[in-house]
Order: C-alpha cells, then sequence, then structure tokens
C-alpha cells in the first residue's frame, strides 16, 4: 500500500462525519450585507441624535435602544454565524442567553438613569424657594 492510497482511504472516512458537524462559514456576499446593514445601523441613530430629526428625546431613545438590539443581531447572524443547525442548537441557546442579558442591561440602565435624572436634579426644589 503506497503513502497516496493510504492518505486517501483516511479522508475517505472522514467526510461524511465533519460535513455535518462543520460550522457555518460566511461568503464575501454575506459579509457585505452584514457590514452594509452595520453601517446603516450605526450612521442612522447617530443622524437622529446629532440632527435632532425627532423632536421628542425619549422616542429618539427609544429607536436608538431598538437599532442596537438589531445590530447585535446581525453581529450574531453575519459575523458569529449563530443559527439554529450549527453546533447542535447551542448557538441558538447562545442567542437567547444574550437577548436576555441586553434586555436586562438596557432595563437596568434605562431605570437607574430616570432615577438619577429624578431624584439628583435639583430643579424642582429650587423653583418653589422663596
Amino acid at each position: 500500500m503506497t503513502s497516496d492510497s493510504h492518505a486517501l482511504r483516511s479522508n475517505a472516512g472522514d467526510h461524511g462525519h465533519h460535513a455535518h458537524d462543520a460550522a457555518a462559514h460566511g461568503t464575501l456576499s454575506s459579509y457585505l450585507i452584514g457590514f452594509g446593514l452595520s453601517v446603516v445601523l450605526t450612521a442612522v441613530p447617530f443622524w437622529l441624535v446629532m440632527t435632532g430629526a425627532i423632536a421628542d428625546k425619549q422616542v429618539t431613545a427609544l429607536i436608538v435602544l431598538l437599532l442596537a438590539a438589531v445590530q447585535i443581531v446581525v453581529h450574531m447572524i453575519y459575523f458569529l454565524h449563530m443559527n439554529t443547525r450549527s453546533e447542535n442548537g447551542w448557538t441558538m441557546m447562545a442567542l437567547i442567553f444574550t437577548v436576555i442579558m441586553v434586555v436586562i442591561a438596557l432595563t437596568g440602565s434605562l431605570w437607574v438613569m430616570h432615577h438619577l435624572n429624578t431624584n439628583m436634579m435639583p430643579m424642582h426644589d429650587m423653583s418653589q424657594m422663596p
């Protein structure tokens, strides 16, 4: 048996096993789509804040938070290649965990900032002083 036939025989047995368990790899077009979406999802919030396109600041903040959450999902799908098929569904569990952590972090941050603004700003008390 030659070394070439031995190499062919060992590679033939590996073909089926690794093909199904391999993680998904992106193509150039999927990376460009992900990059384009990331640029848009970054530029739109900057534009909204810098131009004051929406008069209500709470609506602007809500839109910025929503676009940030969408950008996280775009990064996970296009750059981290997370889907339900790869790694026996563990990447979907990672996505669910990430969503839960982002919701907790955003909600907690907004809650803390609201209460700091309400309790630390002396404007309300000064206006009633004689």
